[in-house]
């Protein structure tokens, strides 16, 4: 009898720490500052579409504020003669250590397919996918707003 109350008992302590362990703090604030940046891969660019000055036409275009269950994901791309040169990521969630490892190598495996698939049909990053999610959410907002695919 002592065995089965002991057993009943271990088992019930390891699953109360086992549910209430938290992963992280929930929804929190973002960053002030750009986390990945990347240019295009070395290849042969299209020809470029120039300006009255005869300059290649460059604007950057930023999304909309993704909202996420762990927090905000906003993207600015930058778009030179028609094709994505450059991803930003201005706002992310960042607020504890676990969210902090995650987006260390969501986002830039993000910016990289993002470059390679010039849209934002890409895959999501595994054990990422919130922030992937938010993150496709946020590039289609700023890719509709430079009108591209």
């Amino acid at each position: 009898m002592r065995r089965i109350t002991f057993w009943l008992f271990s088992t019930v302590a390891a699953l109360v720490l086992l549910l209430s362990y938290r992963t992280s703090t929930g929804a929190g604030g973002g960053t002030s500052g750009p986390v990945a940046v990347a240019t295009t891969p070395a290849t042969t660019p299209p020809p470029a579409s120039k300006s009255p000055s005869g300059r290649a036409t460059t604007r950057t275009y930023t999304g909309g504020t993704a909202s996420t269950e762990w927090g905000d994901v906003q993207v600015t791309i930058t778009v030179t003669a028609g094709r994505i040169a450059s991803v930003r990521v201005p706002v992310f969630s960042d607020d504890n250590p676990h969210d902090q490892e995650i987006n260390a190598y969501a986002l830039p495996a993000l910016v990289q397919e993002t470059l390679r698939a010039q849209s934002a049909d890409i895959d999501a990053v595994s054990g990422a996918t919130v922030t992937s999610d938010g993150y496709r959410r946020s590039l289609q907002s700023a890719l509709d707003a430079a009108h591209l695919r």
